[in-house]
């Protein structure tokens, strides 16, 4: 299999990138939990919920402490080691996305936060897509955020856009529900970032 392009991207250095960019941001001020924020406005109180590409653990750590079942999956060993330092309260699961099967739960959500989506192998895309939506239970979720445009990716170009993400989600069953520009629910009209909220039927 291709290597990832966050492997790529990162050049094995994946976790010293992240949490130096994420520094950066809290000591800016930004809010780093929209994106939990976000998902458990969505989930029902106390859901089962899968952070897909986990990294560090940030999205899941937040929705255990606001009351969610977590586990988080990624491929990452010194990332997920992080994870599994900071907290035991969420089941972390090393492992690549197009392993995702081999948990047993089906999931009342599943997010993939942080530009996960673009930062898969290449030509894996709708696999995953399809992987991800065999873990919702009927009536689940998948909840996307990644970037469009260069400015929104530690990338030179977009692998893919919002019509061929569609199409992935569509050949595995879901339906689009709702897309916005930001994790604060910003209406989606068009640019470099979108979140977009599909369902699996049932």
């Amino acid at each position: 299999m291709n290597e990832s392009r966050w492997a790529t991207a990162t050049g094995g250095q994946g976790v010293e990138a992240f949490n130096a960019r994420f520094a950066a941001l809290a000591a800016a001020g930004a809010d780093l939990h929209g994106e939990a924020r976000f998902v458990a406005s969505l989930a029902r109180a106390g859901g089962l919920v899968l952070d897909a590409g986990c990294g560090t653990g940030r999205v899941a750590l937040k929705l255990a402490e606001l009351g969610f079942r977590c586990v988080g999956i990624d491929s990452d060993p010194a990332m997920l080691a992080q994870a599994r330092e900071t907290s035991t309260d969420v089941r972390w699961v090393l492992a690549d996305l197009l392993d995702v099967d081999q948990l047993a739960e089906h999931f009342d959500l599943v997010v993939t936060a942080g530009n996960v989506m673009p930062l898969l192998a290449p030509g894996t895309e709708a696999e995953v897509v399809g992987l991800l939506a065999d873990r919702l239970a009927p009536g689940g979720l998948l909840v996307a955020g990644f970037g469009l445009d260069p400015a929104h990716l530690p990338l030179a170009e977009a692998p893919f856009g919002l019509p061929d993400y569609d199409r992935w989600c569509a050949a595995a069953g879901l339906e689009l529900v709702e897309r916005f520009a930001t994790w604060d629910r910003t209406p989606y009209e068009s640019g470099g970032y979108a979140v977009s909220v599909h369902r699996r039927p049932g």
